[in-house]
């Protein structure tokens, strides 16, 4: 008999990865029995040989592949059940981690099938795993260039992370720390006098309104404007502080 190829799995966490600890200790919490149903749309969305499969390999070994077919597949507006979502959740978690897309629309639905940022919806021990995972990412993301950070506000705030707590962890950040990162988003690449403050398109009202508010705040213009002009801060750092004050200034006249 013809032994059926195997698939690869993809999207695997190291041991000297940063989230390796917690990758693992969310398989070990989240240990989930296998769903009975896929919450998706069957017969029509997923590709067939996925869907026939999808539950068949230990949830640690499902390939990235799967999870972007289920993704991309239709499901019910109200979202999926707690046991399904549960069970998938380690391996969202590790490939997010590993900087891979999950779902294809954009970094921001990716946590929002099921209330994930909700205590109420899990155990202690299911809450710790991931409070420790929305804030290590978080802080993973603000001390690097990347895709825009709003993006990740906005896809931790649609899981339902409260958005005061999100815009806390954002504002305990040093002012070098998180004064460039803003600069990477709003000014990198830009005509000055035509670099604006970035708000992903995924934010809801009142939300964005929120967001907006956060961005050009005093608070924010002023951290920026210090930066710029303290003595020890570097011609680069300065420049770039006072560029992001700028925009905050321009977007609220």
């Amino acid at each position: 008999m013809v032994r059926k190829q195997q698939k690869p799995v993809s999207a695997k966490i190291q041991l000297d990865h940063p989230f390796f600890g917690i990758i693992g200790d969310a398989y070990r919490v989240f240990a989930y029995p296998k769903p009975s149903s896929i919450e998706v749309c069957v017969g029509c969305c997923m590709e067939a040989d996925i869907e026939a499969d999808f539950f068949n390999p230990p949830i640690d070994e499902l390939p990235l592949r799967y999870i972007q077919d289920w993704f991309f597949a239709a499901y019910d507006p109200n979202g999926v059940a707690k046991a399904t979502w549960a069970y998938l959740l380690p391996r969202i978690l590790e490939i997010l981690a590993l900087d891979e897309d999950v779902a294809n629309v954009g970094l921001e639905v990716s946590l929002n099938r099921f209330a994930t940022g909700d205590s109420g919806n899990w155990t202690s021990e299911e809450w710790q795993i991931l409070d420790r995972f929305q804030r290590c990412y978080l802080n993973r993301e603000i001390a690097r260039e990347g895709e825009p950070l709003d993006d990740t506000i906005c896809m931790f705030a649609l899981a339902g992370w409260p958005l005061d707590s999100l815009f806390e962890q954002v504002a305990d950040q040093p002012d070098d720390v998180l004064i460039p990162r803003l600069w990477n988003d709003w000014c990198r690449g830009r005509v000055p006098g035509r670099d604006s403050i970035w708000i992903t398109a995924f934010w809801g009202s009142p939300e964005k309104t929120q967001v907006y508010e956060f961005y050009t705040s005093e608070v924010l213009y002023n951290r920026a404007a210090a930066l710029a002009l303290a003595d020890e801060t570097s011609p680069d750092l300065a420049q770039k502080a006072l560029e992001v004050a700028q925009v905050i200034e321009a977007s609220i006249r």
